[in-house]
């Protein structure tokens, strides 16, 4: 099983309580994913994010086809970060740390998520072909809006998460 990951960093001008207060709040998902996976959240997500926290989502990822997507909150240290991993879904294998990091000008956004697909050189063919191009896309619709939300850090900033 080929593993990879797919790293982000942003910067907002917001304190790191405030970025909790977002992020944590799983009925917030659906503002910061994409149209076009005609994202919906179906349970479990009417109560402040805690580990063991089960969520399930339906979206439609490929070609209008609905999938079910379960995830658990694994670990969660308020006000520093939080980790959902895929239960039942698209992948073989999802973690995604969220991680908020204050800074001089506002809070780093750290995004991690180490994803596998399965099916050998199939899977990595189609990860290379279609899965990391539409992650890219999800994540750079996600940061487009964070800043629309939030106001864009006029620092220039590319560190990696720590």
């Amino acid at each position: 099983m080929q593993l990879y990951r797919l790293e982000r960093t942003q910067i907002l001008p917001i304190s790191q309580l405030e970025a909790w207060r977002f992020f944590s709040q799983p009925q917030n998902l659906p503002r910061i994913t994409p149209d076009w996976l005609d994202f919906k959240i179906n349970g479990f997500a009417e109560t402040d994010m805690y580990a063991g926290q089960v969520l399930r989502y339906r979206l439609k990822p490929l070609f209008g086809l609905p999938v079910t997507w379960i995830s658990e909150i694994t670990h969660v240290q308020e006000p520093a970060y939080f980790v959902d991993e895929q239960r039942f879904g698209p992948y073989r294998f999802w973690h995604h740390l969220h991680r908020f990091e204050p800074v001089e000008h506002g809070t780093q956004i750290c995004d991690v998520v180490h994803y596998a697909l399965g099916y050998g050189i199939i899977g990595h063919w189609v990860r290379n072909w279609l899965v990391a191009p539409r992650l890219e896309s999800i994540f750079n619709y996600r940061r487009d809006t964070l800043t629309s939300i939030f106001g864009e850090n006029t620092q220039d900033y590319h560190g990696r998460c720590n």
